[in-house]
């Protein structure tokens, strides 16, 4: 009968965890745990700057059985970085060691019908296993940056439409799921899809449809990222202070005072101040006789003054309730030559498309896509426009 070799354990450990608290030092932390003999100023000498770690952050420590004082200490400094602190066998000092943590990466495919929001949709329709909570928040506000030229979330998405993203999902060797970044998607809004492809030129990453044509345009089809609308575009309203009707020549976005706005195109500063009924107003002038306007701002954005450079995603000023404004909101105006026009309902020129030394590569990344999307093949691949 065979006997298996007595296992001869010449040292046992114990483990504990603690966490930075807020308003405390590390050195609150370390004297807790009994570690005496490592001098937290000499930290930054070692290589870890403790001024840098914030609160919430879970250090591990190891003690031989017995022993009050840690010999070790571990800390994730970040998503890529553990840091180990272990004090030498002969008790001279301390060594700190960095390890890089490798995330490896997977393609997902994530899709569902929309209800109310975009993010309604994909928190429904993505379980926690797939991402966390704030990993598909962070999905949806990407989604809404790919199509920020084509679609209004608050106001182009209808129950029933449909969506589909394939997106980059990082894993930790510990189990840990971050959400990367989008590869391509496909929106399907009253009945009409729009897709999008990643794909780099030239270095220069963008998002085009399948014709190769770039999703990027000259004017955002939003000005504020965070929004919800009040009212949209229409001929005649009820104004509820001047409580008259009278024609209601742009969009508001209801969001909370203090909210980016941005500059939907680049231009020029027509105007920057006070106009009547519009309180704190911006006026930028575009190329072609269009002309955009921000009115009820709070404040200005920086620099922001007659005759200022602005660019797109500039932030120009901050929702606020001047002038005729019951309450916090952005009044938003899109006019062409002097008219005010519905912004969805005008052609907005097309953005570049692939240069032909890189239509090959783009149309295999864009097919092998389009199979992960679930799309039609090839030739019913629909475009953006």
């Amino acid at each position: 009968m065979l006997a298996a070799s007595p296992i001869t354990i010449s040292q046992s450990w114990q483990a504990t965890s603690d966490t930075l608290k807020r308003g405390e030092t590390i050195g609150d932390l370390f004297a807790r745990q009994g570690l005496n003999s490592l001098d937290v100023s000499r930290l930054k000498d070692l290589g870890l700057d403790a001024r840098r770690l914030r609160a919430g952050l879970v250090f591990n420590f190891r003690r031989a059985t017995g022993s009050e004082e840690p010999s070790r200490v571990e800390v994730r400094t970040g998503p890529e970085e553990r840091v180990r602190l272990e004090r030498e066998e002969a008790d001279t000092g301390w060594d700190l060691e960095r390890e890089t943590i490798l995330w490896t990466h997977e393609t997902v495919r994530v899709a569902g019908f929309i209800g109310s929001s975009l993010y309604a949709a994909l928190d429904s329709a993505v379980p926690d296993e797939i991402l966390e909570a704030g990993e598909r928040m962070k999905l949806a506000w990407d989604l809404a940056d790919v199509y920020a030229w084509s679609v209004d979330f608050t106001r182009d998405l209808q129950a029933g439409d449909r969506f589909a993203a394939v997106i980059e999902r990082r894993v930790s060797p510990e189990g840990e799921i971050r959400y990367g970044r989008v590869l391509a998607a496909s929106l399907e809004l009253s009945g009409k899809t729009q897709t999008a492809f990643r794909f780099a030129q030239d270095g220069r990453e963008g998002f085009y449809d399948a014709g190769g044509v770039s999703l990027r345009r000259a004017f955002l089809a939003a000005p504020v990222e965070f929004r919800r609308i009040s009212s949209r575009f229409s001929r005649a309203r009820f104004h509820p202070i001047l409580r008259t009707y009278r024609m209601h020549a742009g969009i508001d976005y209801a969001a909370a005072a203090g909210t980016p706005v941005m500059a939907a195109g680049d231009g020029t500063v027509a105007t920057a101040g006070w106009s009547g009924g519009y309180g704190l107003m911006v006026e930028i002038r575009h190329r072609s006789g269009v002309t955009t306007r921000y009115a009820h701002l709070r404040a200005l954005g920086q620099g922001v003054s007659r005759g200022a450079r602005v660019s797109q995603g500039e932030t120009i000023g901050y929702v606020g309730s001047t002038g005729l404004a019951t309450a916090a909101h952005l009044h938003y105006e899109f006019r062409v030559n002097g008219a005010p026009q519905d912004p969805r309902r005008v052609r907005i020129e097309e953005g570049p498309p692939i240069a032909p030394a890189f239509r090959p590569a783009f149309e295999e990344q864009r097919d092998g896509y389009a199979r992960l999307l679930k799309l039609p093949a090839r030739r019913g691949i629909p475009s953006a426009d």
